[in-house]
Order: structure tokens, then C-alpha cells, then sequence
């Protein structure tokens, strides 16, 4: 007769339930091999994701586009540039900055062509994002006072005019730009993946179209975009920024820290498949040694089951069910141990916390597979026992 699936259940719990020492023991050396499979794939996993936050900071998905000189003089680019940029689909952020050619004095009194090695540049209100950028003090161009005679110092910028700091409630600084006064509004920390801008002073767009009769055509973009399409973008930003003189826009190369990132995320994934792999080998060897000495000690029992009416497939399932109990019961708890410990590492180290989804799915479906594999021979070893052998042993 044909077990029904609850009798199954019963029979795969009842070696558990009578030995429960031992079976606590063998749940817990596969719950130890999973815990330790989720551990040594969460911990680097997060320890990556912290490494990929430092190396992203790098500018890795940024590209740099500027124009080309054609004779002595740089080739403008087009006004819709920026907009154009926009467009494609992979890019999720852009802006630019435009040499307005002026000079930037800390007072009328100074030499009117001594600008201190600083350049004035027109910025648009989103630039920060764009670059990585942070704010030292004060505020930077917004959609109102990019209009207005304001501006925002970069690092070194703010050293040599002999500016420091913007205090709200105190007096707000001013330099002069083309023989107009500018407030000063913010300072700049440095950015290091646009050292230019430290060198500079910022003002609104708009402003320097009024104020200091800028053209309007940008002088360097700044293109983030999804890092897995970044040779794509880069290789069609020529032809989008200024479709009639492409071959005249230059392209700044992919980070070398890139290189880096990918490199990195290659080398942790063939080291967390070769310890996950490893761990399961373990627990599985554990479940495996385990049912074989439970058939070993259960002969009498199932002797007394084969000469009472089971037959051979029901006593393989018996000890089949019973080892994917066992493995199931430590895949959960290991499961369980296992995320807690990466979480709380990770969360000791200040790294962000990053338990891999397919780690949490082969903790229990792991425990499954083997289980499965574990309890087939000692299930066909124990069916193959002769019921008079058995009984006398």
C-alpha cells in the first residue's frame, strides 16, 4: 500500500523525535555548514558593497566631455547640449560649467588682470550632484539666485581670495567679477573628481548671460550614467552633443577605478560560489554520516517494520524523509544564525548590511539537496536489510 503524505511526515519525525540528542546534533553540524555558507557570502558581500560605495565616490560613472581645438581656438559646443545629453537613456545625470572668460578680483583696488590664477565659470544649479560635490559653508546656486550677482568660491578659490568661511546673520563677502560686484553665498570643499573647480569661482548661469555677457554654449559636461552601459554612452556622446562636428568633441576615458570595481566583483564572486560550495560539502557529509550509523542502530526496527508488512519502498522513504527532516531543521536554524551574524558584523563594521538573496534560497534549498542526497544510500542500505538479519542482530 501507498503511504499517504502524512504518514510520510510522521515516519520522517519519528527517528527525530526518539533520538533527539543526536538528532540535535546532526541538525546542528548541517546548521553550522549553512550558517557558515551565508557568513562567508554576506560578510564579503557587504565588505564589497562598502568597497563599490568607496570606489562609485571615485567617480567611476562619470565621463567628462569638452571640446576640441580646431587651429588655435576650442570649437564651442552646442547650447542644447546639455539637454541632448539628457536624452540618452543609460544617463542618469548631467550638467556643465562654461568659461566666461573674466576676471575675479577680491577688490577694485586690486590689478585689474591679476586674477589670481582663478577662472570664472558659469555653473549650473545641478552641478554638485553631478561631480560629488559638498558644500564647506553657505549655499550654493539655486533656480533663485542664479539669476542674481552671487556666487560660490571653490576651495582653493576661496584660500586666495582670503575667504574662509560664509557665517549667516554677518556680512556677506564680495569679489569683484568684470567690474561688478558679486556676493559670495557659499565655499566649496574640495572635489576630487573635478580639481578644476576648485580653481574657480561659480556663477548662476543666468547671471553670467546678463551680468557678464556669456554666449550660453557650455565648456565641460559632466555625464553620469549606469556604469554596466558606460562604453555605450561613451561612445555615442560625440555624435549627441554636437551632431555636426562630432569629431571634434573630446570624451574623457572610463575611471581606472572601474577597472578596479569590476575586477573586485569578479574576484568576490568566484570566492563566494567556492565557499558556498565548500560549506554545503561539509553539512552534507555530516547528514550523511549520521543516517548511515541511525540505520546501523535501527536494525531491529526495521526488521520489525519489514516483517510486520513494509516493504521496501516504505522504508526508503522512511529514512529519506527523515534526513531531509534533519537537513531542513538545520538549514532553517542555519539560515536564520547565519543572516543574524552577517548583519550584526556588518553592522559593527559601519558597512552596509548585505545578505545575498540567492545565499538565503541555497541555505534551504541547499539543506534540501542534501538531505535528499545524504539519505539515499543509507535509505536503500536499510531497505536492502533482510527482516530475519534484521531481527537477530
Amino acid at each position: 500500500m501507498r503511504l499517504p503524505p502524512g504518514d510520510v511526515v510522521r515516519l520522517g519525525l519519528l527517528g527525530i523525535r526518539t533520538r533527539r540528542l543526536r538528532a540535535a546534533l546532526s541538525a546542528l553540524g548541517i546548521a553550522i555548514g549553512i550558517a557558515t555558507m551565508i557568513i562567508v557570502t554576506g560578510i564579503p558581500a557587504s565588505s564589497q558593497r562598502a568597497l563599490n560605495e568607496r570606489l562609485a565616490a571615485l567617480g567611476t560613472n562619470l565621463l567628462r566631455v569638452e571640446p576640441e581645438s580646431q587651429g588655435d581656438q576650442p570649437v564651442p559646443l552646442p547650447t542644447t547640449s546639455v539637454a541632448m545629453t539628457a536624452r540618452i537613456a543609460p544617463v542618469n545625470r548631467v550638467s556643465a560649467v562654461a568659461n566666461v572668460h573674466s576676471v575675479v578680483r577680491r577688490s577694485d583696488l586690486v590689478d585689474p588682470y591679476d586674477g589670481s590664477g582663478l577662472s570664472v565659470l558659469a555653473s549650473r544649479t545641478d552641478l554638485l550632484p553631478a561631480v560629488n560635490g559638498h558644500l564647506l559653508s553657505g549655499a550654493f546656486l539655486n533656480a533663485t539666485t542664479e539669476h542674481f550677482p552671487t556666487v560660490v568660491l571653490g576651495a582653493q578659490a576661496a584660500s586666495r581670495l582670503g575667504y574662509d568661511r560664509v557665517s549667516p546673520g554677518e556680512p556677506a563677502p564680495q569679489v569683484s567679477i568684470g567690474n561688478r560686484w558679486f556676493t559670495v553665498i557659499g565655499i566649496l570643499a574640495p572635489i576630487p573628481l573635478a580639481p578644476d573647480l576648485d580653481q574657480s569661482v561659480l556663477v548662476g548661469w543666468d547671471a553670467a548671460v546678463t551680468q557678464l555677457g556669456f554666449d550660453g554654449h557650455p565648456t565641460v559636461l559632466y555625464v553620469r550614467c549606469d556604469e554596466r552601459a558606460l562604453e555605450q554612452v561613451r561612445a555615442v556622446l560625440p555624435a549627441t552633443v554636437n551632431p555636426q562636428l562630432p569629431g571634434l568633441v573630446q570624451v574623457s576615458r572610463p575611471s581606472d577605478a572601474l577597472i578596479a570595481k569590476r575586477a573586485t566583483e569578479s574576484t568576490f564572486g568566484a570566492l563566494l560560489l567556492g565557499l558556498a560550495g565548500v560549506s554545503l560539502l561539509v553539512g552534507g557529509i555530516g547528514v550523511a554520516n549520521t543516517m548511515v550509523i541511525s540505520v546501523l542502530e535501527r536494525r531491529r526496527e526495521i526488521g520489525l517494520r519489514r516483517a510486520l508488512g513494509a516493504h521496501r519502498g516504505q522504508i526508503r522513504i522512511q529514512f529519506l524523509a527523515e534526513s531531509v527532516a534533519l537537513a531542513l531543521l538545520g538549514g532553517a536554524a542555519g539560515t536564520v544564525i547565519g543572516t543574524a551574524a552577517t548583519l550584526g558584523y556588518a553592522t559593527w563594521q559601519r558597512w552596509p548590511p548585505a545578505v545575498p538573496g540567492w545565499a538565503v534560497g541555497a541555505g534551504v534549498g541547499g539543506a534540501l539537496l542534501v538531505g535528499v542526497v545524504a539519505g539515499v544510500y543509507p535509505a536503500m542500505r536499510a531497505a536492502r536489510l533482510n527482516p530475519t538479519e534484521a531481527l537477530s542482530a
